[in-house]
């Protein structure tokens, strides 16, 4: 077994070296293409519709799909299933397919180059944009979870401490970010969801003997660990007690998920709106496989029944990463290694790249480089662009630190945090924006701000019951900050528009 175990470290440190080679050699030959900040933003616009649906599938697909979630999954069944891989993805995919045109047409007609340009030209309001250019540090919190669980499974795969995989990660991703871009990264995006889709065949058909007397089998193995696996809800877990937090709150947050800078923003990268379809029906398809990846968590869970591993207690950011070592022969092993570290990559990238191009643009150049006294050239833009990208990977890497060490649960309850009060905030500027004609930036602003307000009023202040218990959901705080805020911004608009009458 310690052969195995020794050879298994061999072989993945040689694939995990190939694939960031690989990464490497597309960045070079991204960053040849890239001679501004808006190459590196958008690319060439020369790539095929599918690629880019094949790109946005791996973006919208991290490591919380294939590595965090069935960890959840596999701590608190069915209920968390049903969350995670029905009612949350009916609702994103819906979304995505309802606003992607829309936003595209705009996007292609002010020439934006990120999601808080877009609102700064949709409503003509600077302060908007600059406002989403703060809020957008907040997807820092999902960089730390990709990370984090990224360096659970090269921790496994080569025997080495979670905190070395995390710096090995980080110098290597960030460093070749630095230079690609777009134009590498939907070469990267795409070689990443085509193994991604190897892996998540392998993965659900990894369980398939637990389905030898069907469904009611199943359920009936999770209901002899723990009978509160099987039925729905889990009234005594922190996430999915009621109907309101596994239904209402997923609707919500699916919805409300595709309004991230790195997800939203995929369909600017296509050559015209003809490609529009053949690029959904891509990205909807692939991603529906994706999320169903979720159900290895229950597998686990029926490896691990007691969740003890080697005298350990394993925590659901383990789970996955020590199931695949142990249940695929070394070969199968790596494939599926290297596609849960692709599910994190394709998001991480995509983050990195809306994120330091956010920065770049709206915060650093805005304030210290205005156009209008010291304007920067496109090779200072790109130099000043690497300099944003180190600034990020070494406050990723103190946070991931201490959430390897120092974890509250999941690292994806970090995540969740920040990510949810994002989008929560960005839900009511960009869908009324786009399907409620002139509505104003006044209602848009305010939108925004209390959505902020209440998603961390509501979670830190402990508002309401669902608050009360040690560890909080932040899903629905952001939920609570999504009505709020679609209310207000409902309230103003109409007001705005009796008193203009």
């Amino acid at each position: 077994m310690e052969s195995g175990g020794a050879n298994m470290s061999v072989y993945a440190g040689l694939a995990l070296g190939a694939l960031a080679l690989l990464s490497i050699i597309l960045a070079i030959r991204g960053a040849r293409k890239t001679k501004s900040l808006s190459d590196y933003a958008l690319g060439s616009k020369g790539f095929s519709p599918w690629s880019v649906g094949l790109a946005l599938a791996a973006s919208m697909t991290s490591a919380a799909t294939f590595i965090i979630n069935p960890g959840i999954i596999g701590y608190y069944g069915v209920s968390a299933f049903i969350a995670y891989a029905i009612v949350l993805p009916i609702a994103a995919l819906g979304t995505l397919v309802l606003v992607s045109k829309a936003f595209r047409q705009m996007g292609v007609k002010q020439q934006s180059l990120s999601l808080s340009h877009w609102l700064e030209n949709q409503y003509q309001s600077p302060f908007l944009g600059k406002l989403f250019a703060f809020l957008s540090l907040l997807m820092l919190t999902f960089i730390v979870l990709i990370v984090v669980g990224l360096s659970q499974v090269i921790s496994s795969s080569l025997n080495i401490e979670a905190q070395t995989a995390m710096l090995i990660l980080i110098a290597v991703v960030f460093g070749y970010m630095m230079f690609g871009g777009a134009n590498s990264m939907v070469y990267t995006n795409t070689i990443q969801a085509l193994l991604m889709l190897v892996v998540a065949f392998l993965l659900l058909g990894s369980g398939h003997e637990h389905f030898s007397e069907g469904v009611s089998g199943f359920l009936k193995k999770l209901e002899n660990i723990d009978p509160k696996l099987a039925q729905v809800p889990y009234p005594e877990s922190p996430l999915f007690r009621d109907y309101f937090e596994i239904i209402l709150c997923q609707i919500l947050i699916g919805i409300a998920i595709i309004f991230q800078p790195h997800i939203i923003t995929k369909s600017l990268l296509l050559k015209d709106d003809r490609a529009l379809s053949k690029y959904l029906i891509t990205a909807v398809v692939v991603e529906i496989i994706f999320f169903m990846v979720v159900l290895t968590g229950l597998y686990a869970r029926l490896e691990f029944p007691d969740l003890n591993v080697n005298g350990n207690i394993l925590s659901p950011d383990q789970m996955v990463s020590v199931y695949v070592v142990q249940e695929f022969p070394v070969w199968l092993g790596l494939i599926v290694i290297l596609g849960l570290i692709s599910a994190g990559l394709s998001t991480l990238e995509g983050l990195i790249q809306a994120l330091s191009t956010t920065i770049n643009r709206e915060i650093v150049q805005s304030y210290f480089f205005p156009e209008n006294r010291k304007a920067l050239s496109e090779s200072q833009k790109l130099r000043l662009n690497r300099i944003i990208i180190i600034f990020l990977a070494v406050v990723s890497a103190i946070w991931s630190w201490q959430q390897i060490v120092n974890p509250n649960l999941s690292v994806a309850l970090l995540a969740q945090n920040g990510v949810y009060a994002f989008f929560a905030a960005a839900f009511v500027p960009i869908a009324f924006g786009l399907f409620i004609r002139n509505f104003g930036k006044a209602p848009a602003t305010i939108a925004a701000i209390l959505a902020i307000i209440t998603h961390f009023g509501t979670y830190y202040l402990r508002l309401g019951p669902y608050m009360q218990e040690e560890v909080r959901n932040p899903a629905v705080a952001a939920s609570y900050a999504i009505i709020i805020a679609s209310l207000s911004g409902l309230i103003l608009h109409f007001t705005q528009k009796r008193s203009a009458i």
